[in-house]
């Protein structure tokens, strides 16, 4: 680590925290009041799904004068909340707990009703190619992404309200979200409740967060619940230890962080449950994660087969995945040269990170769930690896200062 890194976070932190933490999303065009005074445009399947990707993938932002708003998204409060309670543990006496409770707050407040359990969705109506999501419509994705945030902040308060919580987001993974079963008996959790599409990464955070919580309960069905669909995504692993997005034949693509999301949760399964059965596949995967997805640069691709585009996801998932599989001393230079490239290409001036670079242009728009959130866990969850180091700096820019 270096005092770049360590401004690098100071001016992002500061943006976010400006912001109030609300902002603009990849996938949030369908909240454009323009769009929704449209009245045949809000019930046509083509035109959502236009009107998204033309907002995603535009260089420029269409937003402001389209009618959508800076918002609050559930899924950054949890990955906020993670990225503070990391700072917490570093330094307890810091205003980070209030921080925590108002991240709290956020996430109980946006709970999906009429689940089995606790559970969230987008603040924004949303359009794939596989099926439409209205707004608020809860994802396993979402949903254990915030339960696993508030499992870490019940680490640090020990409210069991947390606790309760997170394990109210295992009913609504358990009865709410839809299955398909192979021959064997094991099985992929749908995306949602409303659709039935297979996504590796989408099942094993399912898995993750029954397995975390198994941890704290000792429930034997979360285990044997989990461990289905762990066995369920590794039968699909290819023999290069790659997998693709899914099983739809327009999900056959093989990409950088959702590889990253496998690795980690096969590795937090095995930790919280203390079954290393598929640590074949784990090593297998996390070979082809390393070997593939990373240049002499230090140029995150996105495809296993293309570089462009460089999409911030990429950089801060190689963060979280080699901490979760205590693999950062031993790839720390990589790391390093990842970090550097991204704050020399993918940072601006006004501190936020940049949502994609391309070949000949880039998104520069400072997306806050998608790219400032996870830049922010993932750079808490670096520090936390090097403490010493990080104190070293913080005192030098306290003498510089005084």
């Amino acid at each position: 680590m270096n005092s770049k890194f360590y401004d690098s976070f100071s001016r992002l932190k500061a943006f976010c925290e400006k912001e109030g933490f609300k902002g603009y999303d990849p996938y949030d065009g369908l909240n454009s009041r323009f769009f929704q005074a449209i009245p045949f445009a809000k019930k046509n399947r083509f035109l959502r799904l236009a009107w998204i990707q033309a907002f995603k993938k535009a260089p420029i932002n269409l937003r402001p004068f389209t009618g959508v708003k800076k918002e609050y998204n559930p899924k950054a409060m949890g990955i906020f909340l993670s990225g503070y309670c990391q700072l917490y543990k570093m330094d307890p006496q810091n205003d980070y707990l209030e921080k925590i409770r108002f991240f709290i707050e956020k996430i109980t407040n946006s709970v999906s009703p009429g689940y089995s359990g606790s559970c969230w969705g987008y603040n924004f109506d949303w359009q794939a190619r596989a099926f439409y999501q209205p707004k608020f419509t809860p994802t396993v994705v979402a949903s254990t992404f915030i339960a696993n945030a508030l499992l870490d902040a019940y680490e640090i308060v020990r409210d069991p309200k947390l606790l309760d919580m997170a394990r109210s987001t295992c009913d609504f993974v358990l009865k709410d979200l839809n299955r398909t079963y192979d021959k064997d008996g094991d099985f992929a959790f749908s995306y949602s409740p409303a659709d039935n599409s297979v996504v590796f990464n989408a099942s094993l955070l399912g898995s993750r967060i029954l397995s975390r919580v198994y941890h704290y309960t000792g429930e034997q069905e979360l285990y044997e619940e989990a461990r289905k669909s762990v066995a369920f995504c590794c039968k699909h692993q290819k023999p290069d230890g790659s997998w693709s997005y899914g099983t739809y034949d327009f999900h056959q693509w093989i990409d950088n962080f959702h590889t990253g999301y496998n690795l980690e949760c096969i590795s937090d399964f095995q930790q919280y449950t203390k079954d290393e059965s598929f640590n074949q596949y784990l090593e297998a995967g996390f070979n082809y994660y390393i070997n593939t997805f990373f240049t002499a640069e230090g140029i995150s691709k996105y495809y296993s087969n293309t570089t462009y585009p460089v999409d911030i996801h990429a950089p801060t998932q190689l963060i979280i995945t080699l901490v979760k599989m205590n693999r950062f001393k031993a790839h720390r230079k990589l790391i390093d040269k990842v970090i550097h490239w991204t704050i020399d290409n993918m940072q601006d001036k006004k501190g936020y990170f940049y949502y994609q670079v391309n070949k000949y242009f880039s998104s520069r728009i400072p997306y806050m769930r998608w790219s400032q959130s996870w830049m922010f866990y993932a750079m808490t969850i670096y520090f936390n690896q090097d403490q010493p180091t990080l104190k070293k700096i913080q005192q030098k820019a306290h003498e510089n200062v005084g």
